[in-house]
């Protein structure tokens, strides 16, 4: 297969996973455009081309799980799961490529290290880890929101005689742990899908807990054929209902809030919930639980409890119940086993932050108490840099040279999430401050694509060469932001959405909480608005109140 090598091109978009997929089919395919893909991974997938540690799934629902924007292509895919694993994810993806053939136009193996805005060509150039540079009027990035891997800096840090292993980049080939010493280092979601499935091969099987996490009951497994038959018939409805739904999900928070129902009425509401798994407890259940503590510490009692009953242990379980942070306002794990695995006498839980880890060392690691522990090998499950972790590991230079990472220092800028003021023609694909994470992200890449190619159509149409949002616009959309996290109690919990993870990182909420829907109606009243808040060719529509209005406040 011959791969385009054009070096001047109307757009470079930088990824190959869900959202460089549909950009460059939108660009190429529906609008007649040139463009060029540059992939770090040897193969299609982006963050799941490189997602392949044991148990590593989707926690959104298959049949949403995937694109909608063509019919055919949705109904000629069935999932064998509820929830699909990382191979069958990139085997759907692959399963596009080839449907659309997009490959030819797909350079892999290839890093972006560079993206300049010439002022006054007005063009962008883009070089590349292998050398090659080519200019384009328009970059998309397509990097993702959780693709650039965190490892903490520990002391000692490459002494580790044995392998280290890290869950964002799993060696391909798979690892064999039968009769290993294991230590697993983290808790969230990818430490939740891995630990059933190595500590059932190895010999002992450690985790070092710093924060416990909420985690509910996956219930995954086959789906019923006639569940699969009644959506095969129903893919307008499907679409439409994502599209306007608050999360990207068929998930509806209940009109009464958790303090108003009667304690028979919330008891029997979370048991049916947690009984069908998901995420219907954090996402179909109450609203207040976003807004108070009262509302929120209802439903903790609840899952407290579920912790309790599961776990054997009374001291470990006191460990593995959450502290400090309310439900609902870190990324909730979907579970299939993983408490029940802590009853395994070869599997132990370590406490690490009251007793954090000093070093590691060539045996294994040592904590600040002096205790210290040998393994054979060592998993970091640590996360993710996340939302500008991506874009800050390029080096991106606007109007007068700035660099982006320079600009975000205190926090990501932009307007909707999609672009920032002194980067013209740059487009971020569920960039920072928008729905992006707190979705299901098919969805939100969806309607970040087809947003991206109405406006760079509308700028042809025009003639027009350049769009970037204006600052006052961009500066009225980062206060709005911040405001409306503020209002709920996700700032409280010290998480990835909040930058939390990242030693030196600013503490801004990063996501947006508009919503899907209110936030796609949003968008789209800005378009017919004249593209309101933004600048074409320098001359800028202020954006009305109704961008800074937030619906879910009524």
């Amino acid at each position: 297969m011959t791969t385009s090598t054009d070096t001047t091109v109307d757009a470079v978009i930088i990824g190959a996973g869900f959202s460089g997929l549909y950009m460059l089919h939108k660009l190429r395919d529906e609008m007649g455009l040139r463009a060029r893909v540059f992939e770090t991974g040897a193969g299609v997938g982006g963050t799941w081309y490189w997602n392949r540690y044991p148990g590593a799934r989707s926690d959104s629902d298959s049949y949403i799980y995937g694109y909608t924007f063509d019919q055919e292509l949705w109904e000629s895919w069935e999932w064998s799961e509820r929830y699909p694993e990382c191979h069958e994810i990139r085997g759907y993806l692959e399963h596009v490529a080839d449907r659309f053939d997009l490959t030819k136009d797909i350079t892999f193996g290839t890093r972006v290290d560079s993206a300049t805005f010439d002022e006054s060509r007005e063009v962008w150039t883009v070089t590349t880890d292998s050398g090659e540079t080519v200019t384009a009027t328009y970059v998309i990035s397509a990097v993702g929101a959780l693709s650039a891997s965190n490892t903490p800096t520990f002391a000692g840090g490459d002494s580790f005689a044995g392998p280290t292993l890290h869950t964002g980049h799993w060696p391909h080939e798979g690892v064999d742990f039968t009769g290993q010493r294991v230590g697993m280092i983290g808790s969230g979601a990818s430490a939740v899908q891995a630990t059933p499935l190595i500590a059932a091969q190895a010999r002992e099987f450690t985790v070092f807990q710093r924060t416990a996490n909420y985690i509910v009951p996956a219930n995954n497994g086959p789906v019923d054929p006639e569940v699969k038959a009644e959506r095969l018939k129903d893919w307008a409805g499907i679409r439409e209902r994502i599209q306007n739904s608050n999360f990207g999900f068929e998930l509806y928070l209940q009109e009464k809030g958790a303090a108003d129902a009667s304690d028979e009425e919330r008891e029997a509401l979370l048991e049916d919930f947690w009984s069908r798994g998901g995420f219907h407890i954090w996402l179909g259940s109450y609203a207040d639980i976003f807004f108070t503590t009262e509302a929120n510490d209802l439903v903790r009692g609840f899952l407290d409890r579920k912790i309790r009953e599961k776990v054997d242990d009374p001291e470990t379980a006191e460990l593995l119940v959450p502290k400090g942070h309310p439900f609902g306002c870190k990324r909730n794990p979907l579970d299939s086993g993983y408490f029940e695995t802590f009853n395994e006498p070869h599997v132990h839980l370590v406490d690490v932050k009251s007793n954090p880890i000093a070093e590691i060392t060539p045996t294994g690691l040592r904590l600040t108490d002096g205790a210290e522990y040998e393994f054979d090998a060592l998993v970091f499950a640590t996360g993710f840099d996340a939302m500008t972790g991506p874009l800050d590991r390029i080096d991106i230079r606007g109007r007068g040279g700035t660099l982006l990472r320079d600009k975000w220092e205190e926090g990501p800028r932009t307007y909707l999430g999609l672009m920032s003021h002194g980067y013209p023609n740059l487009f971020t694909i569920t960039g920072p401050q928008s729905p992006s994470v707190l979705s299901n992200m098919p969805v939100s890449i969806e309607q970040h694509v087809d947003l991206v190619g109405r406006i760079i159509a509308d700028l042809r149409a025009r003639g027009a060469r350049t769009i970037e949002p204006s600052k006052d616009d961009e500066d009225r959309w980062c206060d709005y932001n911040q405001e409306i996290a503020h209002a709920t109690l996700f700032p409280t919990a010290d998480t990835w959405y909040m930058g939390a993870n990242i030693p030196g990182k600013p503490r801004v909420f990063l996501p947006n909480l508009d919503f899907v829907g209110p936030y796609r109606a949003k968008c789209d009243q800005i378009a017919a608005n004249g593209w309101e808040g933004f600048a074409i060719d320098g001359e800028a529509t202020p954006a009305s109140e109704h961008v800074y209005t937030w619906a879910v406040a009524g």
